[in-house]
């Protein structure tokens, strides 16, 4: 087999190491007699895995003991809607838009509340990121929203924005374990899959009702 190294923002190459084991482990997991798809979330084997995802993860990050670690259902799109409905204590919230993947995360949010744009590049089609270091931040934000990496329009944010205090929350999806990062500089960090989905647009966002 002629092996084809896919470096796209979504799905990309794997280690044939990993990939071997992978497939040495889909009938059977570590003498468990059953598949890792098959066993009970319940259960003490995968119990074990998740506790040993945790630690390498924190590992990796070098993720300070006072940040939880989270695995959920869901892709990108849901966490669109679970950060406002989480985070939006006083139903109001600040999100830097600088391309496809923030847009709609704004758009999603404006259904729990009132979003404000910090900043914005839309003028030049997210060609650049804005000057991020004196912002005008909303008193009464719940926090300050970014896409770090904008896949669709290839910008990135090397530079975190001044928050004032507030809360960052950052979709980090693309680049997610691709390079160093201090953790303790943000609120919440996320990462997701299945971003490229119909969750919402800019004139018809959907997503859960709190009302």
């Amino acid at each position: 087999m002629s092996r084809v190294f896919n470096f796209s923002a979504g799905p990309a190459v794997l280690p044939e190491e990993v990939l071997k084991t992978a497939q040495a482990e889909m009938l059977e997991y570590k003498n468990s007699g059953m598949s890792v798809m098959e066993m009970s979330h319940r259960s003490k084997d995968f119990e074990n895995i998740l506790d040993e995802a945790e630690k390498d993860i924190r590992t990796l990050m070098n993720i300070p003991e006072n940040y939880k670690v989270l695995f959920l259902q869901g892709g990108g799109c849901t966490q669109f809607a679970m950060i406002p409905m989480n985070l939006m204590r006083n139903r109001v919230a600040d999100y830097i838009v600088t391309g496809q993947w923030s847009k709609k995360a704004a758009a999603e949010a404006k259904i729990f509340g009132t979003v404000n744009e910090a900043a914005s590049s839309a003028d030049k089609n997210f060609s650049y990121i804005p000057d991020l270091s004196d912002l005008k931040i909303s008193d009464n934000a719940d926090y300050v929203y970014i896409c770090q990496n904008e896949t669709v329009h290839g910008t990135t944010i090397r530079n975190l924005p001044n928050t004032k205090g507030k809360t960052l929350v950052a979709d980090v999806s693309s680049m997610f374990l691709s390079e160093p990062v201090d953790v303790s500089k943000y609120g919440i960090i996320w990462g997701g899959v299945q971003k490229n989905c119909r969750c919402n647009d800019s004139d018809n966002p959907r997503g859960f009702d709190p009302r």
